[in-house]
């Protein structure tokens, strides 16, 4: 139900202002050409991560709201770029776009399984079973037919189902409209610090309305990213060259005044020439040779390829809405990493001298075919009663097949030993679940939710391995079944029209699996689950020019997945218990007309609350990759010119506290340094034409995302690999719209 219009409108603007650094107090599908409110905002933000169209101060949920204009105006190409704008967010980077691990509410990705979920409008993306791998490959998408980002903080296990155990991302596409022709092109060039040549990129979409209830959108994109990093080893200067390429064609029907059709089809491409990371020595992590140098001998690319299509159908039925949702995905993710001193040196070894130490690669191809399938029915109207009730269906087939090579120091292919090692790790996982929620208006002031979800799903797996570094052929077969429920219940207070306090309380899970056949190792490993407590506040006073929303939570994580290997074979087991408890605060301030000022904030607090003896780890460790802290501040400021003009500026810098990768008394233990990065952007249009600028790390940090210290096959420290925050970035874009 939307209560409370203006305050739903001015806090939902918030939340998506201080997401960004130029501070957007439009609603989310506001055309940027129209003109900027002065000090309140006219339209109330509406989103629909509850599955059903809801003002966002309105939900008993912590959520923040990107638009799509916005990302653009910023120049972003991946969420790295602009992540950190959210409280409680980090955003983990093996070295390009799509090589990507998300943590939400400091539950970070501790095994193979993805803890964040991510969707495009209601379809799931990404794998469900641990051999998928999803934790490090989370969906990316480039900022392009993109109406919004929301995100949705704690876990939406009610209806979202599995792996939304920290949060949701969720990408919400731009619909097409029959009421008008439209076209969009822009062109872009930029430079990155230390790179040699310029970026560049062009993008553009047509609207074609088709009759009074038809239309036809499409919609492209191509983005170059010259490289910046050196290879101090093989002389190869900017070696990770980036290459993006996408577009979408959508369709809208309306073939009656109760029925709708929406069918979209899309397709992204990430090629990596190689990676954005650099090579720090393990004892004082500084880089050998410089800054923004590497020495790895072989090269590491990295391609992916996406590609969704969906078919969304609503009927109007009186009493409620019945929506189906199908969609058919695939990913391919193909990795090559340089593991030269990681199996290189194990030559002699396998051949009695024979050989020298050498060069070796490491594939990984991972494909993913999942197919969903979702029935809601959602009721209508606004009356005191709110409810909905579905059904969900998912098929996925997974591909996981891992080569390591071995190479002499020419590069050549050395007989009788290579490849060093194929494995195998077919996968498939099946899952049905119903689910269902309501509110009831208890009061004027009181509302109640309740909902809940249960899924089955079961999984067949395969290792299959063969070749001297894993003792020749095996093939150990596994299977898991599982059923899961999950539940919420919340109750929100109207202390006033303008401010309502929240409560909420919502469990999560991840799916178990089933584990390779050893002895002393369980058949499969169970699914890992949380329950998290929050309480907020949504207000805004000063007649709508100053907003604020603020939650606290705590969460209990138990039965955490963990991978554990031995002798060249992994498997998995379930550890013991975690806590993540912690606050969040977003508010804006618009001071004088045209200017706003935002600051987000992040406490986090994430521990271990058992030992955990296998990962050498103690009650009370931080979990990796989560910061304690995090903050950024935005401004911006906008004016009318003259003749139909108008102008912007805007500004932020985020802050993001040090992290550690792995636990103090692991032998890989590190601690990534904190960071800050300042962003710049500028406007000026007439409404059809406008030309931007603007500036992403302005101050040229070399920022660290993440780290990996790397040990040779006997144990000893070589290097740290880490993978690096997009140097000093400065674009101008023309674009033009009719």
């Amino acid at each position: 139900m939307i209560r409370h219009s203006l305050r739903a409108g001015l806090l939902g603007t918030a939340a998506m202002a201080m997401c960004a650094p130029a501070l957007a107090f439009e609603d989310a599908s506001q055309d940027d050409s129209q003109p900027v409110a002065t000090s309140q905002v006219r339209d109330v933000i509406i989103v629909t991560a509850q599955k059903r169209e809801e003002a966002i101060t309105d939900i008993p949920a912590s959520i923040s709201v990107v638009s799509g204009e916005r990302l653009q105006g910023m120049g972003v190409g991946s969420l790295a770029d602009y992540a950190a704008y959210v409280p409680g967010v980090n955003v983990g980077s093996g070295g390009s776009p799509g090589q990507t691990s998300i943590t939400l509410r400091g539950i970070a990705p501790v095994g193979p399984g993805a803890t964040v979920s991510t969707h495009i409008d209601d379809t799931p993306l990404g794998g469900s079973s641990n051999y998928s791998r999803a934790s490090a490959f989370a969906l990316d998408l480039f900022p392009n037919d993109i109406e919004r980002v929301e995100i949705l903080r704690g876990p939406q296990g009610t209806l979202y189902g599995a792996s939304a155990m920290g949060g949701l991302l969720r990408y919400v596409t731009r619909t097409p409209d029959p009421s008008g022709f439209s076209v969009q092109m822009a062109g872009e060039m930029f430079s990155v610090a230390d790179a040699s040549s310029l970026g560049y990129g062009a993008r553009g979409r047509v609207n074609v309305p088709l009759a009074d209830n038809a239309a036809f959108s499409a919609s492209l994109f191509t983005r170059e990213t010259p490289g910046y990093v050196d290879n101090t080893l093989t002389g190869r200067s900017d070696q990770n060259e980036l290459t993006q390429t996408g577009g979408r064609l959508a369709l809208f029907l309306e073939p009656a005044s109760n029925f709708t059709i929406n069918l979209s089809a899309m397709f992204q491409n990430i090629d990596s020439a190689d990676n954005a990371q650099v090579y720090l020595d393990p004892a004082t992590l500084q880089t050998f040779d410089g800054p923004r140098t590497t020495r790895n001998q072989l090269a590491e690319p990295f391609e992916k390829r996406e590609r969704y299509y969906a078919a969304r159908l609503n009927w109007d039925i009186g009493f409620a809405d019945l929506t189906s949702i199908t969609s058919f995905s695939n990913i391919v993710n193909n990795q090559t990493q340089d593991a030269s001193t990681i199996y290189g040196v194990l030559f002699p070894l396998f051949t009695g001298g024979a050989v020298p130490p050498g060069l070796s690669e490491f594939n990984i191809l991972l494909d993913l075919e999942k197919i969903t399938q979702e029935f809601r029915l959602t009721s209508a109207g606004d009356g005191p009663w709110q409810w909905m009730a579905g059904v969900f269906y998912t098929q996925e087939d997974s591909v996981n097949q891992q080569i390591a090579t071995a190479l002499d120091m020419s590069g050549s292919s050395i007989p009788g030993l290579d490849p060093l090692a194929i494995v195998g790790l077919p996968s498939s996982y099946e899952e049905i679940a119903i689910f269902g929620n309501m509110s009831f208006d208890l009061t004027d002031r009181l509302t109640l939710g309740l909902g809940g979800r249960l899924a089955r799903n079961e999984q067949d797996f395969a290792q299959i391995s063969d070749g001297p570094l894993v003792g020749g052929y095996q093939e150990v077969p596994g299977d898991s079944s599982e059923t899961v429920f999950t539940y919420m219940a919340s109750a929100t207070f109207d202390v006033t029209d303008q401010t309502m306090l929240y409560g909420r309380v919502a469990s999560g899970y991840r799916p178990g699996g089933p584990n390779v056949s050893l002895p002393g190792v369980p058949p499969q490993v169970d699914a890992d689950r949380l329950v998290n407590y929050e309480v907020g506040i949504k207000s805004d006073f000063w007649d709508g020019r100053a907003l604020i929303e603020a939650t606290a939570f705590w969460i209990e994580w138990e039965d955490i997945q963990l991978a554990t290997a031995a002798g060249g074979i992994s498997w998995l087991t379930n550890g013991d218990t975690a806590r993540s408890r912690g606050v969040e605060f977003q508010g804006v301030i618009a001071p004088v007309d045209g200017l706003r000022l935002g600051l987000n904030a992040a406490f986090v607090d994430s521990v271990l609350t058992a030992d955990a003896p296998g990962l050498s780890a103690v009650s009370g460790d931080r979990l990796p990759g989560v910061p304690r802290y995090n903050y950024s501040l935005t401004a911006d400021y906008s004016w009318g010119l003259q003749n139909g003009w108008d102008a912007s500026l805007g500004g932020g810098i985020r802050w993001i506290g040090d992290r550690n990768v792995s636990y103090p008394g692991a032998a890989n233990f590190m601690k990534l340094d904190s960071y800050h990065s300042v962003d710049l952007n500028a406007e000026i249009s007439n409404g059809s034409l406008a030309l931007r600028g603007y500036v992403r790390n302005l101050t040229d940090e070399d920022v660290y995302l993440s780290g990996t210290r790397m040990t040779d096959a006997f144990g000893a420290p070589t290097f740290v690999m880490s993978s690096l925050l997009q140097p000093r970035t400065v674009g101008v874009v023309l674009s033009l719209s009719r």
